[in-house]
C-alpha cells in the first residue's frame, strides 16, 4: 500500500491522486504556501513540493525584481 507524502498515512484505490510521481490524498495535495487545494498535474514542483503556478511559484522561484514572474519582473 503506497503511503501519502504529506500525512505518511496508506493511500487507498478509492481516495488516490497520483502527482510527482506519488500517490496523494486529495486533501493532502495542497500548495506548500497558499494551501490551496491542488489538482493533478496542474502545478509546479519545487524540491519535490508542490505549489500552484500563480502566484506562488512565480513569486518564489521565478525571476527576481519586481511583478509575478512576468513580462514586468526586472531586477535592478
Amino acid at each position: 500500500m503506497p503511503k501519502c507524502p504529506k500525512c505518511e498515512k496508506d493511500v487507498y484505490f478509492a481516495e488516490k491522486v497520483t502527482s510527482l510521481g506519488k500517490d496523494w490524498h486529495r486533501p493532502c495535495l495542497k500548495c506548500e504556501k497558499c494551501k490551496k487545494t491542488l489538482t493533478s498535474g496542474a502545478h509546479a514542483e519545487h524540491e519535490g513540493k508542490p505549489y500552484c503556478h500563480h502566484p506562488c511559484y512565480s513569486a518564489l522561484f521565478g525571476p527576481g525584481g519586481c511583478g509575478r514572474g512576468g513580462t514586468e519582473s526586472y531586477k535592478y
